[in-house]
């Protein structure tokens, strides 16, 4: 943008210039043109005389005084006297200013001669019947204005050339304390609460950092308070159910001496005593992340085994686990119980909105690994793909996610513990066509040599 309006600017005073010089020049040459024709054509007024024969009247012409390049020709008594008829001639006289001869006026005009600019200037002489041209050289102006152009060309060139340093210098001077806000916002957004702008450098960028800063730190402190609430109510909460779960299974061992209508309200009660229970973990599990409490204990693994491993401690026996021979060797680093967390999540999900997964595949991808849990449900609404993996949020309530029970909690950590791994989930259609979802886990692939692709180990606890 600077560029374009210096180049704008320079061209047009480029113009400008080039114009005002132009016509200063060709009037100044003008009328010393004229002024010279006009002292000529009064010396033949006095000195040509009837009885002169066609040489010496060439002679008398020859004598004038003309500027260097000038050229004189008079036409009288029907005939045309010229210095050199060969350079300049009754030919090279626009025949518009050969009718001006009949008007007591001088007259000027510019034309070509042999293809060089001329201004030919015509003086009447009244008192013979007669008229005085001069043919003056243009061509030495012509230079000069070729010249300057050439000068306001690169004049322009060079104005165009220091505008876009001095706006590239100038925008990165405004602008780069911007980007420094962006980066700073984008960080916080990502989670980075404690991101801050530089103060005190800069008297100007102060009133944007100061505001800024204060805006961050009580985002901070807002989003600390609610995650030490959460996490206090959670914990809080898992006494008074450790109780409840307790009493429940004292009364599960007297259920047979139990009424069938006991036995219903006890079955009610042990199911939400255990979503309850789920719940709270969750939740607690959702405050570590809030507050940065959440450390992982990575491993080597082999990722083949470690889903089959994972779904199969789950209680996932019954959903077969594909993968080819290009996956058999394939090592992540993984936090095995947090990442045994995602693949029951994932089995739970399509559990209850979609009657349960109809399959696992694991595929490789250039240098990552991708982990995919199908179903035949009803599919995720394109609009749907991304918010169901925030937190609390259950997408549609339409075909079997009415019925469901849960809080919107297990995408949302799936999403948490996958981005800690370096990944990331994500939902699409079946690539078989069929209608349903499949929930893709992509994570990065561990260069290892042949040495360590035996170390590592998939137990997962029970």
């Amino acid at each position: 943008m600077y560029g374009l309006g210096a180049a704008l600017l320079a061209a047009v005073m480029s113009i400008t210039t080039f114009g005002l010089t132009r016509e200063n020049l060709l009037k100044q040459r003008e009328d010393t043109a004229v002024a010279q024709s006009i002292r000529n054509a009064n010396t033949l007024a006095e000195q040509l005389d009837p009885t002169l024969d066609t040489k010496a009247i060439e002679q008398l012409i020859g004598s004038l005084p003309t500027p260097e390049g000038a050229q004189p020709l008079l036409q009288y008594r029907n005939a045309w006297y010229a210095k050199s008829s060969l350079k300049f001639g009754q030919d090279d006289v626009p025949p518009a200013l050969q009718a001006e001869a009949a008007v007591d006026q001088p007259a000027r005009m510019r034309t070509s001669v042999e293809g060089n600019p001329v201004l030919v200037v015509e003086v009447p002489i009244s008192s013979l019947g007669a008229s005085y041209f001069e043919g003056a050289s243009l061509l030495d102006l012509q230079r000069t204005l070729e010249g300057l152009a050439i000068s306001l060309v690169g004049a322009s060139a060079l104005t165009t050339l220091a505008g876009c340093l001095i706006g590239f210098w100038a925008s990165r001077r405004v602008f780069t304390p911007l980007q420094d806000v962006g980066r700073a916002a984008h960080a916080i957004a990502g989670g980075r609460l404690d991101t801050r702008l530089p103060v005190g450098e800069d008297p100007d960028l102060d009133l944007i950092s100061v505001p800024f800063n204060e805006m961050a730190q009580t985002l901070e402190d807002r989003i600390d308070r609610d995650a030490r609430f959460a996490s206090e109510v959670s914990h809080e909460l898992r006494s008074p159910l450790m109780t409840l779960a307790a009493s429940a299974e004292v009364l599960e061992n007297t259920r047979d001496e139990m009424p069938d209508r006991a036995r219903t309200a006890l079955d009610l009660m042990s199911a939400d005593i255990d979503r309850f229970q789920q719940l709270v973990e969750d939740l607690l599990e959702i405050s570590r992340f809030d507050v940065g409490a959440i450390k992982l204990h990575l491993e080597d693994v082999l990722i083949a085994e470690m889903v089959i491993q994972a779904v199969n401690v789950v209680g996932g026996s019954g959903v077969p686990v594909r993968y080819d021979e290009a996956v058999n060797d394939v090592i992540v680093r993984v936090d095995k119980r947090r990442f045994a967390r995602v693949i029951a999540n994932l089995l739970d999900n399509a559990e209850k909105y979609a009657d349960g997964a109809t399959g696992v595949t694991v595929t490789k991808h250039d240098d990552t690994v991708r982990i995919a849990v199908e179903d035949e449900g009803t599919g995720v609404a394109e609009h749907e793909r991304e918010i169901i993996f925030d937190r609390f949020s259950r997408g549609s309530e339409s075909g079997n996610r009415s019925t469901d029970s849960g809080v919107g909690l297990g995408l949302a950590l799936v999403d948490e513990h996958i981005r800690l791994h370096g990944g990331r989930v994500w939902v699409e259609d079946r690539l078989d066509g069929h209608l349903g979802a499949r929930f893709v886990v992509e994570l990065p692939i561990v260069e290892t040599t042949a040495e360590t692709a035996s170390t590592p180990t998939v137990e997962l606890a029970t």
